[in-house]
């Protein structure tokens, strides 16, 4: 069999990082920045006040209290130019451009409040409450270097700096195809023999969560030219498929069936529990990576978690590997088969102990959705004492 490691290797080695696109502002989120972005003027472009107030000179505050007229208001936006003379003041909102002369800003909370006069308890030195023009970005700093997954506040500096448009590596499009005759979809009414369909639903949100963007295909029975014909359908705007269930060694694996003599899938053993049958390959002029994934809900989602989701990070111009681990003591005893690396459901506690859930077998999705780690257990370990330090993956 093939090792964990060997396998992620070969699909990694396989993937490309998709090309850089110019995309509207509003289709950035989640996206990989591809460009430096720069901030063509200094933030803030001017001195503005930090606070509602009043802006003064320091030095007409050396003596308190004090009584100021108030010559102006000012507010955000403002493009009148003002200034404030020895002996007087003027009224600023939050962002209003502080007038020539001015130095501070006295917060209307130390004052009477005046309109026309106001009366200043508190002294403020100079600076108080002001934002000084390029405190926060220089003119021609760079805001955001390429490379970074653009979140919120990533897309808020774009905007920040100017930018309508930006260069990014978009989400990669992925679909998901379920096989099986058994397969009915949810809502439906089951016959004898038949069950939910729940792979793609699962997969598709694993897809999503990934920041990539996650398109159900439905499912399709155990007629491999049925197969065949959805996938040449969906190639047109995938840059990754997700099959599950047909690519074991059983009779009626469609997967393995339709994809096999195309020369470009490998199916293949590896050494893991559960997930041990896989296939991976490329379709199509445009050489799109194929994921053949196990049909039982547990394998498949494992599955996506070793080898799709780190494809995924490689595609959208991230380091891709295995998932991060974190060290945890596991409160039950633990049993592995020789020569395969484990994943055991758990629920990891923030005393940093992890449970091993009821029911590890590939078929137990309540498991799963219980479990929030998978507990690793090493190719060579086939028995592990309840107290034992063990490697966890976080879902």
């Amino acid at each position: 069999m093939k090792s964990v490691d060997a396998h992620l290797a070969g699909i990694l080695a396989t993937v490309r990082p998709l090309a850089p696109l110019e995309l509207e502002l509003e289709q950035t989120l989640g996206t990989t920045l591809a460009e430096d972005v720069t901030s063509p003027v200094p933030l803030p472009p001017f001195d503005n006040s930090a606070m509602d107030g009043y802006a003064v000179r320091a030095e007409d505050l050396a003596e308190l209290p004090v009584t100021l007229p108030v010559i102006d208001d000012v507010a955000a936006g403002s493009v009148e130019l003002r200034a404030v003379g020895p002996g007087h003041t003027v009224r600023i909102m939050t962002g209003a451009p502080m007038p020539a002369g001015a130095d501070a800003v006295v917060p209307v909370e130390w004052t009477d409040g005046g309109t026309v006069s106001v009366r200043i308890d508190r002294r403020a030195e100079a600076g108080n409450a002001v934002r000084r023009a390029g405190e926060d970005v220089q003119a021609g700093e760079v805001v955001l270097k390429a490379g970074i997954v653009i979140g919120p506040a990533q897309l808020g500096i774009i905007a920040g700096v100017g930018r309508r448009r930006v260069l990014a590596r978009p989400r990669p499009r992925v679909v998901v195809v379920s096989t099986g005759a058994e397969l009915v979809e949810p809502g439906g009414t089951l016959a004898p023999g038949q069950i939910w369909e729940s792979n793609s639903y699962t997969l598709a949100a694993a897809v999503r969560e990934a920041g990539a963007e996650g398109f159900r295909a439905g499912s399709v029975g155990d007629d491999p030219a049925v197969l065949l014909d959805r996938l040449d359908t969906h190639l047109v705007r995938a840059d990754a498929i997700i099959t599950t269930g047909g690519v074991s060694m059983g009779a009626y694996e469609p997967v393995k069936e339709a994809l096999s003599p195309l020369g470009t899938v490998r199916f293949e053993k590896v050494a893991m529990q559960p997930g041990m049958p896989q296939g991976f390959g490329v379709l199509g002029e445009d050489e799109v990576p194929i994921f053949a994934l196990p049909g039982n809900p547990v394998s498949s989602f494992v599955s996506f978690m070793l080898f799709v989701r780190p494809a995924l990070d490689r595609m959208r111009g991230l380091p891709g590997g295995l998932p991060e681990t974190v060290t945890a003591t596991v409160t039950g005893p633990l049993r592995s088969p020789p020569g395969r690396r484990s994943y055991l459901r758990g629920v990891l506690a923030p005393d940093g102990t992890v449970t091993p859930v009821h029911g590890q077998g590939s078929h137990q999705l309540a498991a799963l959705a219980l479990a929030n780690a998978l507990i690793v257990v090493p190719e060579d370990v086939t028995e592990v004492e309840s107290g034992s330090a063990m490697e966890v993956v976080r879902l």
